[in-house]
């Protein structure tokens, strides 16, 4: 071999062992830029869960990752519900196109691939509880509105979920330690539900164009209706469950439930909210958990007999257990009334008139859109219109003013009264009306409480009315139910910052009429005699309290005595009626927090209603200072020192750390009725999810 071949040969061995070290470099190099994943497969057929190692990239995109999972799986089935569940992080992958760098998914993380829609039972206001499929993964606002679909609930954003408090829970256990027998759960299983799948609720069964009819006296869906609920799990059987209201329970049930004792009890109860930008999941809620759906929101928009049989019942039902547990206070006389209406309500429903569905003529659908929109357009006659733009409404009257005095008795003095906008003043009689009045009260703003007692003829207006150092309490005293209605609707008016010249003064002025005709029931000695009266059990309808107050005949009596101003009102009248009266209560709307005020030492309660946030003394229970939303320029919270800060017209400021809850529950609470606010007829029943997640949001 000459020197030349030698060279060659030797150059192409260095080019053969070059090739075989990159391949060797390239190799490992790829292998390097792998790692392994660990997915858990939560598959709903088996009770264990398989764990599989992935090779994968940091480039590969989540919709690549479940690709080569299922690939891997083999197990040929609907995987279109599945999705990754990030456990460390406590988040659902979603966006199937980001990859996993963007993500932020490493080597340690824990993922499961587990189906988005899972089952989850619900306690609704009427206790009964209900088994169905819900979205796990979408945020609970948009999971509320594919429940309330489902159960034909209209105006989803009144409602949202509410898990109870540790603290509730331990004092529910220890009272059922003292419970021999064990009660069975009834449960409504609806585990064939549209969302199931994913899919959006049976447009049979909550159409615009083909709204579900009801019979306006009755409250029944109209048997042309019924047809359109048989694709849903919503039977016919169902829908009678969830629009009628059922026996009520025994007292011994009634004092096993909670009942808050203080205004810390109270607060209590809104602890629990769920974060509505946040899905279950995210939550720590787990399949099969149990949770109640309740209305957090007290502005019930647009009721209409017509189409929300199961909401006026729903509605209904939380306002009588709000009554019986005393969640909210109301007087001796109102119980009455309140018990008279429950009594009256459990007659008509537990008749075999009302429970059959199909015994009422059949309602034509269009004739009834029809009869629904000629109602909706009546609205105010062209006169009234008129009227309210040319005349400036104004009261004027003799009636008593009374201010509370800390040493000595208060004493009741004549004054000659004008109502006149939002202010009233007060001279020393009606001929000195024209000149300087005595004091002028302005009236927008203030807290107004009925001091009212029909039996003993007392028609009292209590004013609370904001000045610098806090409340000032005045009392009006009128002299008969129809003095009383006029000055009370006014007055209620002009808190919100209108006139009696707005179109809502004489409807209210009717219904504080209709409410004091129901306390006006006249006593009858054959009442406690009555047949009724044996077979009645009062003690379902009072709370405890007036349970261990009064013997069972006797509360008997009072209730049948009540009972003869309502005895005729339909069903849906009757829970209407309920709804009224419960809205016409000094507490009714208002949620409790405990806080602590910026720059105070002391604990207070913060009420939130749909208009306004009242400071309540914490000791006293009576309220210190009220700010109204229409004065509410901004509002928003530092999440380091988990603080909300609000600003209001004039220059006035207040920030707070919530006690009781965390800042999120309350900030969304104050949000969420600053968006239904923005709620008109004008426009369709789509709701602008992204303006309600901007306003509750808070920028976390």
């Amino acid at each position: 071999m000459s020197c030349s071949q030698a060279m060659v040969f030797q150059a192409l061995r260095a080019a053969v062992a070059y090739t075989d070290l990159w391949k060797m470099i390239s190799s490992s190099a790829y292998e390097s830029n792998t790692w392994a994943l660990l997915v858990t497969v939560d598959h709903q057929y088996e009770k264990e869960q398989k764990e599989f190692t992935l090779r994968v990239t940091g480039d590969l995109h989540i919709g690549g990752v479940m690709l080569k999972l299922v690939e891997q799986i083999e197990v040929s089935q609907d995987w279109s519900d599945y999705a990754l569940w990030w456990e460390q992080k406590k988040c659902w992958l979603l966006k199937t196109h980001w990859t996993l760098d963007k993500c932020g998914v490493q080597a340690d993380a824990k993922l499961l691939f587990t189906p988005q829609h899972k089952m989850l039972r619900l306690r609704l206001p009427n206790m009964k509880t209900v088994r169905l499929k819900v979205s796990f993964s979408s945020v609970v606002f948009k999971a509320v509105s594919d429940i309330c679909k489902i159960l034909n609930i209209r105006r989803s954003e009144e409602l949202s979920l509410l898990k109870q408090s540790e603290d509730i829970l331990r004092k529910k256990k220890r009272k059922d330690k003292n419970v021999k027998e064990v009660v069975t759960e009834d449960i409504l299983n609806l585990s064939n539900s549209p969302t199931s799948s994913g899919l959006s609720a049976s447009p049979g069964l909550y159409s615009k164009t083909m709204t579900p009819t009801y019979d306006p006296i009755s409250g029944t869906p109209a048997s042309s209706t019924i047809t359109w609920f048989s694709d849903s799990p919503l039977t016919e059987q169902n829908c009678s469950i969830l629009a009628f209201s059922h026996p009520n329970c025994s007292p011994e049930t009634l004092a096993e439930m909670y009942q808050p004792r203080t205004l810390a009890d109270k607060a209590k109860l809104n602890a629990g909210w769920l974060d509505s930008s946040r899905s279950l999941m995210e939550q720590g809620i787990l399949e099969d958990d149990q949770l109640l759906l309740r209305f957090k929101y007290y502005t019930f928009f647009d009721l209409n007999p017509k189409y929300d049989a199961v909401r006026i019942n729903q509605i209904y039902e939380q306002a009588r257990w709000a009554i019986l547990l005393e969640e909210i206070d109301c007087t001796e006389e109102e119980m009455l009334i309140f018990a008279a209406l429950q009594y009256h309500i459990s007659k008509l429903s537990s008749s075999s008139e009302t429970q059959d569905f199909t015994n009422e003529s059949e309602v034509d659908e269009v004739e009834a859109a029809l009869s629904n929109l000629e109602v909706t357009l009546e609205g105010g006659k062209s006169s009234n219109i008129l009227e309210d733009i040319t005349d400036i409404p104004k009261l004027a009257d003799y009636l008593r003013l009374v201010r509370p005095r800390r040493l000595s008795m208060r004493t009741a003095k004549p004054y000659w009264f004008v109502f006149k906008d939002t202010s009233i003043s007060y001279f020393k009689n009606k001929e000195s009306g024209q000149g300087e009045p005595i004091e002028k009260l302005n009236l927008k703003g203030c807290e107004v409480v009925p001091d009212v007692n029909v039996a003993a003829k007392k028609f009292g207006i209590k004013l609370l009315i904001p000045v610098a150092a806090g409340m000032n309490e005045v009392y009006l005293r009128c002299d008969n139910e129809n003095q009383y209605a006029r000055w009370m609707a006014a007055s209620v008016l002009a808190s919100k910052g209108k006139t009696m010249a707005d179109s809502s003064y004489h409807p209210e002025v009717h219904k504080i009429l209709s409410f004091l005709k129901m306390k006006n029931w006249t006593m009858s000695p054959q009442t406690a005699s009555d047949p009724e009266s044996i077979d009645m059990k009062p003690e379902c309808f009072v709370s405890l309290r007036y349970v261990k107050k009064y013997k069972s005949k006797q509360l008997a009596a009072r209730i049948l005595e009540a009972h003869q101003n309502v005895s005729q009102m339909p069903l849906v009248e009757a829970k209407l009626r309920f709804i009224q009266a419960w809205q016409s209560l000094p507490e009714f709307g208002l949620s409790y927090y405990i806080v602590r005020f910026k720059g105070s030492k002391k604990e207070d309660v913060l009420g939130v209603s749909y208009n306004r946030l009242i400071r309540i003394d914490i000791a006293t229970g009576d309220p210190i200072t009220t700010w109204r939303f229409s004065t509410m320029k901004q509002w928003n919270v530092n999440w380091e020192i988990r603080q909300v800060g609000i600003e209001f017209d004039q220059n006035v400021s207040v920030a707070f750390t919530c006690l009781s809850a965390d800042c999120k529950i309350i900030h969304e609470h104050i949000g969420g009725y600053i968006f239904l606010s923005t709620r008109s007829k004008d426009h369709s029943e789509s709701l602008d999810e992204e303006l309600f997640h901007k306003l509750t949001g808070g920028q976390e």
